[in-house]
């Protein structure tokens, strides 16, 4: 009898080690309610409560999964692999339960323990999307003629490259809101985003030198002027302004390479190659500022020099690692300031 208690016993536990095999596998082929059914009959181990709160969350079963999910998310005696199912699932319910600020909570978690996973990045992204759009919607509902909603159509239509109709909605905002930082500056910029023509330009001059003139500590604004200075070859002026934008914020990378370049058309080899070097330690991805260096330190006689930064740089000039570049660097933020 006793042997036969023991093989029944020992069936047993083969069929419920199996039961959670196989609920594992429904799961992950996402048959869900299946893996519901067939995990409910698995031994009661963590590896199976969990799998039972994933399905759970996967059927949109939330209030009853996300309480089981919490505990170990939280435990860093989690295996690394369910920790980040646990996680990841409690952020798709805290966004079906439109607990927004839980989900950024949780999804921040998960980047800071899993910081290149792609489903972790991914979910990320779309909390953030989903937080953006409530935002959006919230400021359309409730402040529908203020100059913020024009702000924001216009900063949409940037990105999109709608230029006419962006410039459009600034110039609306401005009307609105004529003292408020950053809206000519922004309008300027999109001036010449959609011309490059005299016109274009002269105005977009105006538009930065009204910025200044509500904040006369505008590096950006500054650096602007500069480049459209250059533009006109008005080399000494725009020097003076970029060496201005660097007084208020010497991290101003952009603003040194240009300046560099000017003053290595100068002769002034040795100023320039102090701004590239800086320009380089505060941005060391940037390929501008280490050719332009490159081509100072041969201008100087720095063979050696001149030929680490060329294998720097052609360390750097490699394929955009993701299909996100271009739209990125289109959105066009100012440097943060000091």
């Amino acid at each position: 009898m006793r042997a036969i208690s023991f093989l029944l016993a020992a069936a047993l536990a083969y069929a419920q080690a199996d039961a959670l095999t196989s609920g594992i596998e429904q799961f992950h082929r996402g048959d869900y309610a299946t893996a519901l059914q067939t995990l409910q009959n698995a031994p009661g181990s963590e590896q199976t409560r969990i799998f039972l709160a994933l399905t759970r969350a996967a059927l949109g079963k939330c209030a009853d999964a996300v309480p089981e999910l919490t505990a170990p998310f939280e435990k860093n005696s989690t295996s690394p692999d369910l920790r980040r199912l646990a996680g990841l699932a409690m952020s798709q319910c805290q966004v079906a339960q439109n607990q927004i600020a839980a989900a950024a909570q949780t999804t921040a978690r998960l980047q800071e323990l899993y910081p290149s996973d792609p489903d972790v990045l991914y979910q990320s992204a779309k909390v953030h999307m989903k937080a953006w759009n409530d935002a959006v919607f919230q400021m359309y509902q409730k402040a529908p003629s203020s100059f913020r909603v024009n702000q924001l159509s216009a900063e949409i239509l940037e990105i999109q490259g709608k230029y006419v109709e962006a410039v459009a909605e600034y110039r609306k905002a401005i009307a609105k809101s004529p003292s408020s930082l950053n809206l000519h500056f922004r309008l300027g910029r999109a001036l010449l985003l959609q011309s490059h023509q005299a016109t274009a330009i002269a105005d977009a001059r105006k538009e930065f030198d009204a910025e200044l003139a509500l904040n006369p500590r505008d590096a950006a604004a500054e650096f602007q002027v500069g480049q459209l200075l250059i533009a006109e070859q008005k080399n000494a002026e725009a020097a003076k302004r970029l060496e201005r934008a660097l007084s208020l914020n010497a991290d101003f990378a952009e603003a040194a390479v240009t300046l560099a370049r000017l003053y290595l058309q100068e002769k002034r080899t040795a100023e320039a190659i102090r701004l590239l070097e800086h320009a380089v330690d505060v941005q060391p991805k940037n390929e501008s500022a280490r050719y332009s260096l490159m081509l100072a330190y041969r201008n100087a006689g720095r063979t050696a020099d001149a030929l680490t930064q060329k294998t720097e740089l052609d360390k750097l000039q490699k394929p955009p690692e993701g299909e996100f570049s271009d739209f990125l660097k289109r959105l066009g933020e100012k440097p943060k300031q000091p």
